[in-house]
Formats: structure tokens, C-alpha cells, sequence
């Protein structure tokens, strides 16, 4: 039984929380926040409002932080010399060179590591890279992704407003589809941009460009509460394969449509699309990757690098 520590009962928390709950061979034993009302509603964990005193009393197996973005690395580290293995939401840091500093800490400790980029693990962003690996519809000509809402107004000590300390759009949203397009396609050889940065709104679009189709980007935190949204929509020689309104459709060029959000409720023959929870997916590979004692290598360093270095010009 692996026993599991989560540091910072925030936003992100309740998406890790019941995943870990739900794992047969996993126990969430401890949870650490300074603020101790985040923690009531999970009577049955052993609290801790400072995180080395946690460290300090638990025997953990895996710690899973869901701190602040600039608190990643610090924590990363203590817990690695510590010999425990280590899942952090994402970004990994807003600097470049703590993705090496965490990556030596893992080998050095012999630990696993890994940042917690869901979209890797999300059925209906994973369906596009099967397409493009096996060019089932040919070759990609171009695609959109977007993911828009409003600048959050609930995060403690407003520290998502905080560019030191949350990176704002491009660290903090962006980073998704950034991360998705480089797992996917690799580093883009161009990138065009325009930002619009005032103390209420963020807003970036951007195209990457590649040697045989592009990909254009938006992201935003707007100023009027306008609801959050993620699509994409991705253009190959014989289909259109779109995700749009929690709907994930493919247009094919001899006018077959298939609705990917209604077959996965059943047998979808050589495209599967299933029903299932892309945070509870990464972490339960991770789990899976600390008993059997290989390395996860879903995410790569050399990956987060490089989104890192894309996201710091944008």
C-alpha cells in the first residue's frame, strides 16, 4: 500500500484528492495547508499546517503538491532528498533552470518525478496525437486551440494575479496547450504572438508554426466573467477533428460524422474515446510507475524545458 501525502488544499486539490481516494492500492494519509479550514472536510487525514513537519513525522511513499506555482521546486526538492517519490501540478516552475535542479534531485535520490501535465493524460487530446502518429487521415494541415475564461478572483493571497508568482496567462493557461502541442508535434521551428497585459486581463494568441502545418492558439483571463472554455479543432487531409462544447466530432472528407462523445458510451471499434478523468489517469500512472519501479517517462525534461523557454518570450 503506498502511502500519500498532498501538500496544498486549494482549487486543484479536489481534482487529485478523490483520485487518489478511489485507488485500491494507494492511501492518502496526510494533508498539509496553512490554512486549516481547507483541511476540515477530510476529518479522517492527519493535518499539518507546516509542510516540514510533515515530512518530518510521515513515512510517505509519493508526495503530491498542489501548491502555488513558486513553491513547486523548493518542495519538489525537500521531499526528493528525503527519498520521496514526487508528483507536481504543473508549471514546474517559471524557471528553466529548476527543471534540471528537480530532474538531478530524482536521479541522485533515485526517486520518481513527474509534473502533472493532464492533457497528456486526457482522452480527447490524446485522440489527436493517435491521429497524427498513424496519419489515419493524413497528414495534419493545421489546428486551433483555445482556452479562454475570466481572470480568477479566488486564489488565496491573490497570488494568480501575481506575475512573480503565478507567471499569469502563459504559465498558468497557456501551459496546457503549449505543453500538448509540443508532446504532440515536438518544438515548433517559429513562434508569432500578441499579448494584450493590463492589471485586470490577460490575453495571448499565438501560432506555432511547423515545416508542414501551423497550429493557432488562444488563451485568456478576460475581465468580464465570461465562461471557461477549452476547445480545439485540428484539420487533416481527409477529416476535420474538432472538440467543441464538450463535444469531440470527426468530419470526414467522404461525409461520414461521428460524435466520439456519444460511441464512447459503447463499443467505439478502432477509435476509442473513453469516459474517464484525466487527473485520476495521470496520477494512477504515476502510482503505477512508483510499484513497478520505472521512471515516468510520459513527461519529459527536455519537454518542460522547452515549453518553459517558449513561455518566457511570449
Amino acid at each position: 500500500m503506498l502511502k500519500v501525502g498532498l501538500v496544498g488544499v486549494g482549487g486543484i486539490s479536489g481534482a487529485h484528492i478523490p483520485a487518489w481516494e478511489a485507488m485500491e492500492d494507494a492511501e492518502l494519509t496526510a494533508l498539509c495547508d496553512i490554512r486549516s479550514e481547507r483541511m476540515e472536510p477530510y476529518p479522517g487525514k492527519r493535518h499539518y499546517l507546516d509542510f516540514e513537519e510533515m515530512l518530518e513525522k510521515e513515512e510517505l511513499d509519493i508526495l503530491d503538491i498542489c501548491l502555488p506555482t513558486y513553491l513547486h521546486a523548493d518542495c519538489a526538492v525537500k521531499a526528493m532528498e528525503r527519498g520521496i517519490h514526487v508528483i507536481c501540478e504543473k508549471p514546474v516552475s517559471l524557471n528553466e533552470e529548476d527543471v534540471e535542479r528537480l530532474y538531478s534531485a530524482a536521479r541522485r535520490r533515485h526517486v520518481n518525478f513527474m509534473v502533472a501535465q493532464v492533457l497528456r493524460f486526457w482522452p480527447e487530446y490524446m485522440l489527436i496525437k493517435e491521429l497524427y502518429d498513424t496519419q489515419k487521415y493524413g497528414k495534419l494541415l493545421s489546428g486551433y486551440m483555445s482556452r479562454l475564461g475570466n481572470t480568477p478572483p479566488w486564489s488565496w493571497d491573490n497570488w494568480m494575479k501575481d506575475e512573480s508568482r503565478s507567471g499569469l496567462v502563459p504559465f498558468d493557461l497557456h501551459i496546457h496547450d503549449l505543453d500538448f502541442i509540443v508532446y504532440t508535434f515536438g518544438a515548433p521551428e517559429n513562434v508569432k504572438s500578441n499579448r494584450i497585459k493590463r492589471p485586470e486581463q490577460d490575453c495571448i494568441n499565438a501560432v506555432y508554426e511547423f515545416p508542414q502545418f501551423f497550429i493557432e492558439t488562444e488563451a485568456s483571463w478576460y475581465a468580464g466573467a465570461y465562461p471557461f472554455a477549452a476547445r480545439y479543432r485540428f484539420q487533416f487531409e481527409k477529416a476535420v477533428v474538432s472538440f467543441e462544447n464538450g463535444k469531440c466530432m470527426i468530419y470526414e472528407d467522404n461525409g461520414d460524422i461521428t460524435d466520439l462523445t456519444e460511441a464512447a458510451q459503447g463499443d467505439t471499434g478502432s477509435i476509442n474515446l473513453p469516459k474517464s478523468d484525466a487527473y485520476a489517469n495521470e496520477i494512477q500512472y504515476f502510482a503505477d510507475c512508483v510499484r513497478n519501479g520505472k521512471f515516468p517517462d510520459k513527461v519529459k525534461a527536455e519537454e518542460l524545458s522547452t515549453v518553459l523557454g517558449i513561455l518566457k518570450k511570449l
